[in-house]
């Protein structure tokens, strides 16, 4: 069946440190990379879907504390053919029951963020292998556990960030590595994306309907909502971070040496609830949170970085990509390249002609696989990369330290903030190593 006619008429449809992996029990059975899940929400579902759809994967095991999940995840499975997963719930603590199991050999954490870090550690110490959805952790202090663990138990964890693979964001990616753009420069993204109605909803619906968070709301809203009214920071930061660090080489030759942010006032979410809800009390919330946060970053080898987080206002989706170098830049809001010495001078080419040109070997390969995968094909990339680095016993593309240097953007920006716009030093998740390491992501069609 096609991948997107099987998910149409699903469930899913209603709603280099070296590391040796020796924990991993892989291909011990039937040669199946055999997954567990936390989190079966809508998240989680857009996993369980890619691994239902494949030969190679069995979905063993699922963990939720909402039955409204597991059920629409049981229906799925069930209606897929696949054999039922043992499920896990009852509270917080239930996920390491999944995790105490010999038989999984890794585990795919899609819970609200505040969960990611102890969840992670647990897995990691009991030998699988991590792919967490995005923010490692809430503090500085959990990003170092989350390598600490990583490297005392041999295990690999991988932010599963989608937009690395975005077919544009790699043909530049090549673009950058055969030399098109010059020596990098200046780089920018962002998460740039209206989430009122993932914000607030009526309860009834993962989406809009109603100006409701928290107990009386469904899916993100219940949890991702709260963040903005208690924190001001860049809370979101690895759509754009994460494609920027494979540009200018990040842990690998190049490190992130300080950052700085600077964020606007709040009111986007007051006037959203307002206008669709006049009078209710979530409209005069003191939501914390800027609606514009700008964060500014150096990198040891002279480039600049900008990323930006601007999800409270009406706006076109966009995460604002910016490859800048000598010879010529990429910008992706005006979907537009100009090279110097190719294109007419003082003018742009259509991004398509070059992307078409320097489409990436991955996306040349698996594009029949990926097209109709979620998030325009991303989604399925970032599972599969994660699935082959079990079974072959690899490092993951997206490594420990990657992951953790997206990540703790967040922290450093919100400390930044609360210091009145003050420098912060970043860590050095590598400890010395990323003048020595060599880039290793996507360098062909393997699908590492």
């Amino acid at each position: 069946m096609e991948r997107r006619d099987f998910i149409k008429n699903s469930a899913l449809a209603t709603a280099a440190f070296n590391i040796l992996p020796t924990g991993s029990l892989f291909a011990k059975d039937n040669g199946k990379v055999r997954l567990g899940y936390i989190g079966v929400g809508a998240r989680g579902m857009n996993h369980i879907s890619e691994g239902i759809l494949r030969d190679d994967v069995e979905v063993v095991a699922i963990c939720d504390t909402q039955e409204s999940s597991l059920k629409i995840c049981r229906d799925f499975i069930a209606k897929s053919g696949k054999p039922a997963a043992k499920e896990y719930t009852g509270g917080l603590e239930a996920f390491k029951a999944l995790l105490d199991r010999k038989d999984i050999d890794g585990v795919i954490i899609s819970t609200p963020w505040q969960f990611h870090h102890e969840q992670a550690l647990y897995a990691m110490n009991a030998g699988k292998y991590v792919g967490c959805e995005v923010i490692a952790g809430l503090t500085v202090k959990e990003h170092w556990d989350i390598v600490n663990t990583s490297e005392k138990t041999g295990m690999p964890y991988m932010t599963l960030e989608n937009v690395c693979y975005r077919r544009d964001v790699m043909a530049a990616l090549n673009m950058v590595r055969q030399g098109l753009f010059g020596e990098m420069i200046h780089l920018e993204g962002g998460y740039q994306h209206d989430l009122r109605e993932v914000l607030f909803n009526n309860g009834k619906q993962y989406y809009g309907g109603g100006v409701e968070y928290g107990p009386k709301a469904l899916s993100e809203a219940q949890w991702r909502t709260q963040f903005n009214i208690d924190q001001d920071g860049d809370l979101y930061p690895t759509h754009g971070a994460g494609p920027v660090m494979q540009y200018a080489n990040i842990n690998r030759g190049n490190r992130f040496t300080n950052l700085v942010s600077f964020s606007s006032k709040a009111k986007g979410l007051a006037n959203y609830v307002e206008s669709k809800s006049p009078g209710h009390p979530n409209a005069k919330i003191n939501y914390k949170n800027g609606d514009v946060t700008t964060t500014l970053i150096n990198c040891a080898n002279g480039e600049t970085v900008m990323l930006s987080h601007d999800v409270h206002l009406p706006r076109p989706y966009s995460l604002g990509f910016r490859v800048q170098g000598t010879n010529g830049l990429w910008m992706d809001v005006n979907k537009s390249v100009h090279i110097e010495g190719k294109s007419k001078p003082h003018a742009w080419d259509p991004a398509k002609e070059w992307f078409d040109k320097y489409d990436h070997p991955l996306w040349k390969k698996y594009q029949k696989e990926a097209v109709s995968a979620g998030h325009g094909g991303m989604d399925w990339f970032v599972f599969n990369a994660f699935v082959m680095a079990i079974k072959h016993k690899k490092q993951t593309p997206i490594d420990v330290y990657d992951s953790v240097t997206m990540s703790v953007i967040t922290p450093l920006s919100t400390k930044s903030l609360k210091e009145g716009n003050k420098t912060q030093e970043f860590p050095d998740f590598t400890r010395g190593k990323w003048k020595d390491r060599k880039n290793t992501f996507a360098l062909d069609d393997s699908g590492f």
